[in-house]
């Protein structure tokens, strides 16, 4: 085994290619390979900051082989930079097998922190909140969906989800269907260009959704918690 080497897990933009940090711009030219969700996304953003690294694939479906691609560099004395398709990784994104396995084998982790569009969407959605579950994409099956939903609706800390543009009007339905008062936050499009909130109570922002058409881009839902009885 060579010496011990560093895995860094490096936030990418969500849209925005100006939301590239200082450090992880210098960490991304100073690594010896930059481990890719996906080598498109990821070399279209090295292009655009004239960074060029080898690159390895650490597809989703298959982090165990990507991991192990991640370790034999890492065990070869080679810092790599981690990078999911966009925003921090392991934020609904992989990455955190990479991690374990780095850090069981006694290399250094360091997290490069970034974009992330939970956190773009808490901060401009103007809810109160203490606390949040942050709860991924839901099920794309109905009843699953739906009884999540009901879960998350009764506890008094707010809570997340990212969801499709083609199923986001029917997350809302299920939301309003229990508390049509609940204030929601929706935030398509993030940092990007047609960037938008919709905020208001579960009803409202059902009724408005609803009354569009075909609904494109990225989108991220804050519900508030229930109110104690």
């Amino acid at each position: 085994m060579g010496s011990m080497a560093t895995l860094y897990m490096v936030a990418t933009p969500i849209g925005n290619l100006e939301d590239i940090t200082l450090r992880a711009i210098r960490i991304l030219s100073e690594v010896d390979t930059v481990a890719c969700e996906d080598t498109r996304h990821t070399l279209k953003l090295l292009n655009h900051l004239e960074i060029r690294k080898p690159l390895v694939a650490c597809y989703a479906y298959d982090e165990e082989k990507g991991s192990a691609r991640i370790l034999r560099l890492l065990d070869q004395g080679k810092d790599v930079a981690y990078c999911s398709d966009a925003g921090t990784p392991g934020i609904s994104d992989p990455g955190v097998m990479a991690a374990v396995r780095a850090r069981e084998t006694g290399h250094e982790v360091v997290p490069i922190p970034g974009a992330s569009a939970l956190t773009a969407l808490a901060s401009a959605a103007g809810l109160f909140f203490k606390s949040v579950t942050f709860d991924g994409f839901p099920s794309p099956k109905p009843g699953r969906r739906r009884s999540r939903v009901a879960e998350l609706m009764v506890r008094a800390e707010a809570f997340a989800m990212y969801e499709s543009p083609h199923r986001i009007v029917k997350l809302l339905a299920d939301i309003a269907g229990i508390d049509p008062d609940r204030q929601v936050s929706v935030g398509r499009e993030l940092t990007k260009i047609h960037e938008e909130f919709v905020t208001g109570s579960a009803a409202e922002v059902l009724a408005e959704l609803s009354s569009r058409g075909e609904i494109k881009g990225e989108i991220a839902v804050l519900v508030s918690g229930a109110k104690k009885a």
